[in-house]
């Protein structure tokens, strides 16, 4: 495909992602949920597993030094904990707290619903076809298809359960 050839469905896409963060910023508002567009991007990478500082930095493509004050907030606020496994004092994971891990359910379930109403009130309707082509565009950017991701929360939910994560 051309630069040309794509340029429409760039232009729609682009659409989209302001909808979607949108969406984001009036959950959190509706919810009174203290936290920042990036703060709750790391709640939701954290809420699939614990992650090492240095990896969850990288995926939200941050210095380290603005994850560190970061991640202070968010311990502050009661949403993430540090610690460390293996007895390894050097490298520093990363995870939520129970407060966080509602934090992140809440969120992501008013904004289904917002979604629901949406899809709804436009009368949209999906063909496979079109449901293939959002999980492979999902995919190559690096997320996982929504029904993936709430099997890791509900998987990293039993984990946290397991780890001391004092």
């Amino acid at each position: 495909m051309s630069e040309a050839d794509a340029e429409p469905l760039v232009g729609a896409l682009l659409a989209v992602s302001r909808t979607m963060v949108a969406l984001t910023a009036r959950s959190l508002a509706a919810l009174e949920v203290d936290v920042t567009l990036p703060q709750y991007r790391a709640l939701v990478l954290l809420a699939t597993g614990p992650r090492r500082s240095a990896e969850l930095a990288q995926e939200l493509g941050v210095a380290a030094s603005t994850l560190t004050r970061m991640c202070d907030r968010l311990c502050q606020k009661g949403l993430v904990r540090r610690f460390q496994r293996d007895g390894n004092r050097r490298t520093v994971w990363l995870g939520l707290t129970a407060a966080g891990r509602g934090t992140v359910g809440a969120v992501m379930l008013a904004r289904q619903e917002e979604l629901r109403r949406i899809v709804r009130e436009s009368g949209l309707v999906a063909s496979g076809r079109t449901l293939d082509l959002l999980h492979r565009f999902v995919r190559a950017g690096g997320e996982l298809p929504d029904d993936e991701w709430w099997r890791c929360w509900q998987r990293s939910a039993e984990d946290a359960a397991r780890l001391s994560v004092g």
